[in-house]
C-alpha cells in the first residue's frame, strides 16, 4: 500500500478522498490548517498534521517519505490567483525537494474546454461572480504545466454538477480536457474512486483529466 499526503483534507472532497484512500488501505497524512477542528479525521490508517499548502518548507515537510500527494484546497480569505498559484509553486518545490513523483490536484470545471482552445471560463455569459475564482485555478494549472519533468502531475476536474450527497456507485468516466457533455455530474464519493485510481494505477500524465458519471 501507498502512502499518501492529502492537502485541504478537512473539505467536503478532501474528506471523501481521505475515506477512499484510507479504505483501500493506504497510510495516509491528513494535512490541515488547524488539526484541532477535524477531530473525526484521525481514524483507521489516518493521520492528521498541520500544514500550509502555500509554504514549500510546509509542504516539503508534510510530504516527506509518502508516495503520492493529493491537494484539494479551497480558502476564502486568500485571493483565488494567489492562492493556487501559491500552492502550485509550493507543491512543485516540495515535491522537488522530497523526491515524490505524483502529485493530483483536484480542479474546477469551468477551466475544461468546450471546443479547442476554448475554456468554459471564456464564454461571455459565464458568470462574472466565478470569473475570479476560475481565473485563479487556471494561474495554478499554468504553474503546473511548467514543472520539471521530475513531477507527474495530474489536475483532475469534477464536472458542472458535483453532489456532495450523491450516491457513491463506483462507476465513473473519463473525459480528458474537454468538458463532459451537458457539464456532466458525479458525487463526491466516485470522484474520490477516480482520483484515487489514477494514484494505484497513473493512466494520465501533466494534463487534466475531466471525470463525470
Amino acid at each position: 500500500m501507498a502512502r499518501i499526503a492529502v492537502f485541504g483534507a478537512g473539505g467536503r472532497v478532501g474528506r471523501h478522498l481521505v475515506a477512499e484512500a484510507d479504505g483501500r488501505g493506504h497510510q495516509v497524512t491528513a494535512v490541515v490548517r488547524d488539526p484541532a477542528k477535524y477531530p473525526g479525521l484521525a481514524a483507521g490508517n489516518v493521520t492528521v498534521m498541520a500544514g500550509d499548502v502555500t509554504d514549500p518548507a510546509g509542504v516539503a515537510a508534510a510530504v516527506t517519505g509518502h508516495d503520492a500527494v493529493i491537494s484539494s484546497i479551497y480558502r476564502e480569505d486568500i485571493d483565488a490567483k494567489e492562492l493556487y498559484g501559491g500552492a502550485a509553486r509550493a507543491l512543485l518545490a516540495g515535491l522537488g525537494e522530497t523526491g515524490v513523483g505524483r502529485l493530483v490536484v483536484v480542479g474546477l470545471a469551468s477551466t475544461l474546454e468546450t471546443e479547442p482552445g476554448v475554456r468554459v471560463l471564456d464564454a461571455p455569459d459565464f458568470p462574472e461572480a466565478f470569473r475570479t475564482f476560475s481565473l485563479g485555478h487556471a494561474a495554478g494549472l499554468d504553474v503546473l504545466r511548467s514543472a520539471p519533468d521530475g513531477v507527474d502531475w495530474l489536475v483532475v476536474n469534477p464536472p458542472m454538477s458535483f453532489e456532495p450527497e450523491g450516491t457513491r456507485t463506483g462507476r465513473y468516466r473519463r473525459y480528458g480536457g474537454q468538458l463532459p457533455p451537458g457539464g456532466g455530474r458525479v458525487s463526491h464519493a466516485d470522484f474520490a474512486i477516480a482520483v484515487l485510481d489514477e494514484i494505484e494505477k497513473p493512466e494520465t500524465h501533466r494534463t487534466q483529466l475531466a471525470i463525470a458519471d
